[in-house]
């Protein structure tokens, strides 16, 4: 089975001058059930984006949508295959782990 991965902007940083939006926070929360248990798995980051407020295709942040975010920092960096397939290797070692810790005895 696959985990489900949302992807969630949680903060745009924006010059107020121009609205132009300089700095993306985003998260990756993996979610899947195996076996009547839930697995979750998440990871976090920001995205620094340099933007012309001149050109035709600027979009101000009050006209920003989270899908436009998200389109950005895949285009500038944030690797979305990677990380999603890193979350899906974390959720698998919590359904089938392959190390344990403790000690031997009572």
């Amino acid at each position: 089975m696959a985990a489900t991965m949302t992807w969630v902007v949680s903060q745009c940083d924006r010059v107020i001058a121009d609205g132009g939006i300089n700095n993306i926070h985003w998260r990756c929360n993996a979610t899947e059930t195996a076996n009547g248990t839930d697995y979750e798995a998440t990871s976090y980051g920001t995205c620094g984006l340099t933007y012309d407020a001149s050109s035709s295709d600027f979009i101000a942040y009050d006209s920003v949508t989270q899908e436009n975010c998200l389109t950005w920092i895949y285009a500038n960096g944030v690797d979305k295959d990677a990380i999603e397939a890193a979350l899906q290797a974390d959720i698998d070692l919590q359904i089938t782990p392959t190390e344990g810790y403790g000690t031997p005895w009572s």
